[in-house]
């Protein structure tokens, strides 16, 4: 089953605020009065616990910080991820943990996902976090081909952006005695990075798309195995988590342990 964090990270601080500060207002002036009425101290002892503070009470004030704090982060500064399926071969890989930020695209509510600051817009060729438009609560990640008003053209794993064929240069192609797997190296406006194809062409998804306004058109660097626009659809503005800028950490299944060999930036 699929956990919305974001959801639950939002309802716990608004449940720990709410039990704060409903007793904050009413209940701790009347414990602090029957205190004093009685010739007892109602100032915290030395571990910050409060005389008479319930249980449930003294739990809310201690983790309502921590997860504000976390809310914060997550909603308008940067969120983790871990990399699930292979299709942004080679520039990441299944197990990798990134890093999203959340500001680049403008601050949005969380859970409502309502843009309140407008911050900034997608580069062609950023990789980026997104809800797919089909059920709008799964998370895809994928690079920026297509800008608001562009026509993308895609004939036989070549690209063309407004008539334009976008550079790529091969790198290596394997095995080399009858290639299956090529590699290239693609130019998406100075933005280098590496993508697959297969020979043959194992997917379907060739024709001419004009994107509309207030969408994009998302690409697998992995073309050949990578469900993205041109099966799903145009990616509305409103579903853009952040863009993706940074590896920390890498995990293989259970029980390996993490390793640091991609730590790094994103291409």
């Amino acid at each position: 089953m699929d956990i919305d964090f974001s959801l639950v990270i939002t309802l716990l601080t608004l449940g720990t605020g709410l039990v704060w500060a409903v007793d904050a207002a009413f209940f701790a002036p009347r414990r602090k009065a029957a205190l004093e009425a009685q010739g007892l101290s109602a100032e915290p002892d030395e571990d910050g616990k409060r005389p008479g503070e319930p249980w449930l009470v003294e739990n809310c004030r201690a983790f309502f910080p921590v997860l504000a704090v976390v809310l914060v982060i997550r909603a308008w500064i940067v969120e983790p991820f871990q990399i699930p399926s292979g299709s942004m071969l080679p520039t990441l890989q299944v197990g990798d943990f990134i890093l999203v930020n959340k500001y680049d695209y403008g601050l949005k509510l969380p859970v409502l996902q309502t843009k309140i600051l407008d911050v900034g817009e997608p580069k062609r060729g950023d990789v980026v976090v997104f809800y797919n438009p089909q059920d709008n609560k799964t998370h895809f990640i994928k690079r920026v081909v297509g800008l608001p008003g562009d026509t993308i053209e895609i004939h036989n794993n070549t690209l063309w952006i407004n008539g334009k064929r976008v550079e790529k240069r091969l790198l290596q192609a394997w095995p080399p005695e009858s290639p299956q797997e090529i590699w290239y190296e693609e130019n998406l406006e100075g933005v280098k990075h590496q993508i697959i194809t297969r020979i043959p062409n194992q997917i379907a998804g060739d024709g001419t798309y004009v994107v509309p306004e207030g969408n994009y058109f998302m690409m697998g660097d992995n073309r050949d195995n990578s469900s993205d626009s041109r099966f799903i659809g145009f990616v509305p503005e409103k579903n853009l988590v952040g863009r993706a800028f940074f590896i920390w950490m890498h995990l293989e299944d259970l029980p390996s342990l993490p390793s640091f060999k991609r730590f790094g930036p994103i291409e």
